[in-house]
């Protein structure tokens, strides 16, 4: 007797962590430890991801968004400074900028990569250099779904135009373009490049971030600066042959990673380059299985190895953008849009009277967006299911 084909109608989410027995172990054993806190496994996970990435220097904090403001707080960013970015981002790497007081200026991004447009941010910068001579401070460049922007070229603008930079990594792990592992700087840049850690993302702390640079200040900086503006030799007041004394050496914040978030991190940095290549053939399957359809998909530069932290397709215009996040909806898909463009929110509308227009390319690609589930822990079947689901979806005419 024949057993006939069931179709899979199991709900797909958009994004899992990948946590196996043994990131479970590992946090089981710190906990066996009663080191609980920033202790002897953040400094291990620190140096491994320093390590990883060809970084120097390392700073485990609590969020991407506490690297990215301990960073631009190291380099002196303060009221009346200008910081160069993509609209085409999450929050985090805007606000971070206000917290300071300073101005987030915005640069359209490339068509193809979501990533910002380098011509457009020469030209920005040498009509600011007259207009606002001495206030061009940083640039904070954001590497979109894992693909790296080409820091060759923006370094070289940095050292032009005399800007720090701030990379917005949060997608990126692990990466590279023209052999440029994101994580690494070359010694005459002043800046860090800020990871996420966060439950979606490409390893996971379930929250967490990291700081690299190739400064041996700034890192010591924003270290004390992570836990209350506290003296380097107060971070070790309760370890073996510590002093109960401590110094404030200025006022600081509370954004220190804790050895059960480092725990689970060790295990994931271990894990991370074999969940980057399952996302990976994740991406090729669906690259071939659309090749057909009239989704638009997604653009790898050469010499990029991309993280692959996102999978995002683009549909023909916004209605039909908007009918294919239905369609995945009522068949249990989990789908998300990244990212809303800074400038189409009430605060940047209200504080600096951008609108839609402004940046042509942002407002019209996000329109267009949808990112499709691509984490490392799919299984076969919800990889069929999501290309069936999509298979099916009829764009409106």
């Amino acid at each position: 007797m024949t057993v006939p084909d069931v179709k899979d109608t199991n709900p797909v989410p958009f994004a899992l962590p990948d946590i196996t027995e043994r990131e479970i172990s590992e946090v089981v054993d710190t906990l066996r430890s009663n080191w609980v806190t920033t202790g002897p496994k953040v400094r291990r996970f620190e140096g491994g991801f320093a390590t990883a990435v060809g970084g120097r220097h390392a700073v485990a904090v609590n969020s991407c968004t506490a690297a990215l403001h301990l960073a631009l707080e190291a380099l002196g960013v303060t009221s009346g400074d200008r910081v160069y970015m993509p609209p085409y981002t999450f929050a985090a790497t805007a606000e971070v900028v206000r917290y300071l007081g300073a101005t987030p200026v915005f640069v359209d991004v490339e068509r193809d990569t979501l990533n910002i447009d380098l011509d457009l941010l020469e030209r920005q910068l040498e009509q600011d250099r007259a207009v606002f001579p001495g206030r061009g401070r940083a640039v904070m460049p954001v590497h979109i779904a894992g693909v790296p922007v080409d820091m060759d070229r923006l370094w070289d603008l940095a050292r032009k135009f005399s800007l720090a930079v701030v990379e917005d990594a949060a997608h990126a792990f692990p990466a590279s373009r023209a052999g440029n592992v994101v994580g690494s700087m070359p010694d005459d840049i002043r800046g860090a490049v800020c990871f996420s850690f966060y439950a979606t993302k490409t390893i996971t702390t379930g929250e967490g971030g990291m700081l690299v640079t190739p400064d041996e200040s700034l890192a010591e900086r924003a270290r004390s600066m992570s836990l209350h503006g506290l003296s380097r030799a107060a971070w070790k007041r309760y370890e073996s042959g510590g002093n109960w004394r401590y110094d404030i050496v200025a006022p600081g914040y509370k954004y220190n990673l804790t050895d059960i978030a480092a725990a689970l991190g060790l295990v994931q940095l271990d894990r991370a380059v074999v969940m980057r290549d399952k996302r990976a053939a994740i991406a090729e399957r669906y690259n071939k299985a659309f090749a057909d359809t009239r989704l638009e998909l997604p653009t790898v530069p050469s010499g990029v190895a991309s993280a692959w932290h996102l999978y995002i397709v683009r549909a023909r215009d916004e209605a039909s953008r908007d009918s294919l996040i239905a369609h995945l909806t009522a068949e249990g898909v989990g789908s998300s849009v990244h990212f809303i463009p800074l400038h189409l929110h009430s605060y940047y509308r209200e504080t600096y009277g951008y609108e839609e227009a402004d940046f042509p390319v942002a407002s019209s690609q996000f329109s267009r967006a949808v990112s499709l589930p691509a984490f490392s822990s799919m299984s076969d079947l919800q990889i069929r299911r999501v290309i069936d689901v999509v298979h099916a979806w009829e764009e409106p005419a």
